[in-house]
């Protein structure tokens, strides 16, 4: 019988918080999102390199798409995990990873003996050397990272100029480094998640204190998380899709900010579509960004931000965030038409 919790949703900043972050993304979810980037993997080395290989998703989902998509080698890395089971201990002393390199055999199903185990000499760390040099044999990394170490992350990836579809948290576009690449263009969200939660597998001794957690028949745990998006620098037809706007700008909707020459909007479809200055959206509209209708300029988030992350200028005393009528308004992205520009 499958068994629900009462209690609120939670969210990936909570888990970040908790340092539980071990969310084992659905398969489902996973099919949703990378058949829009088939074209970027034929001939690609792909690196799955936070992952149990032998029952990861992400393994599956490549090893049984691997001709399809015309790979040339998956590889898979795990944490201090020599057992089979989805969701060890990460007591052991040595990790493994997998190399596979496609159907041999002609029944086009990955099966045990096509697929290479090598050990490895430390804990499968995605920031140890070793690790490291699985990374760089890579063309494009797909995984979910831990969500405590999302920034160190991508840092890394960014580093070595690698091309990833990762999962994240919708916040951490406040982070900034992260904003940074997405305003530099550099970094956006995927085509398949733009609202609601997404159901996550996670380990036997996590807590079920959330709204919409389960156990299924088999005694698998669930939990529903807010805030779910995909991140990548694989581009896709979509993206480039305009926002349709419908409203005409005056300054009783869109008043104007006490620290910033910039007009607030509240919901990303209410953009006005005549305004030509600057505008401050919430950061939820990053999902409908197409960066060849608007330039992103800055952003304020908390009190913190420096002039570089804001992008305009600061008429403030000290509070950086953005204020109407002295009370603060909720972190915004500032953005500008870039065909109503004069």
């Amino acid at each position: 019988m499958v068994k629900k919790s009462q209690n609120t949703n939670l969210n990936l900043r909570s888990a970040k918080t908790d340092k539980k972050d071990e969310f084992y993304t659905q398969l489902s979810d996973i099919e949703k999102e990378l058949k829009h980037y088939k074209n970027h993997f034929k001939d690609k080395v792909v690196l799955c390199n936070c992952d149990d290989p032998r029952v990861s998703n992400f393994f599956h989902f490549f090893s049984y798409n691997f001709e399809k998509f015309g790979l040339k080698k998956l590889i898979a890395t795990c944490y201090k995990s020599q057992d089979s089971d989805l969701f060890s201990q990460n007591n052991s002393e040595r990790a493994i990873y997998l190399e596979y390199t496609g159907d041999k055999n002609g029944n086009n199903v990955p099966d045990a003996e096509e697929i290479g185990i090598k050990h490895l000499q430390g804990d499968g760390d995605f920031r140890s050397k070793e690790c490291i040099e699985l990374l760089k044999q890579a063309d494009i990394v797909v995984t979910n990272p831990p969500f405590s170490l999302f920034r160190e992350y991508v840092a890394q990836l960014v580093e070595y100029d690698k091309k990833f579809v990762i999962i994240g948290n919708l916040n951490a576009l406040t982070y900034r480094d992260i904003f940074k690449l997405i305003k530099e263009d550099k970094l956006w969200f995927g085509h398949s998640i733009h609202s609601g939660d997404r159901e996550f597998r996670v380990p036997q001794d996590y807590p079920l204190n959330a709204a919409g957690s389960r156990v299924d028949e088999d005694g698998n745990k669930y939990i529903r998380v807010k805030g779910v998006r995909w991140f990548t620098n694989l581009d896709y037809t979509e993206r480039h899709e305009d926002l349709l706007l419908y409203k005409t700008y005056n300054p009783e909707e869109y008043p104007t900010y006490d620290n910033y020459e910039a007009i607030n909007v509240n919901v990303t479809k209410e953009i006005p579509m005549d305004y030509p200055g600057v505008m401050g959206v919430p950061i939820t509209y990053i999902d409908k960004y197409n960066p060849d209708q608007f330039e992103i300029l800055g952003m304020a988030s908390s009190a913190g931000y420096n002039a570089e992350i804001v992008g305009i200028p600061f008429m403030g005393d000290k509070d950086a965030r953005p204020l109407i009528n002295g009370k603060n308004t909720y972190a915004r992205v500032f953005i500008k038409n870039k065909k109503l520009w004069i």
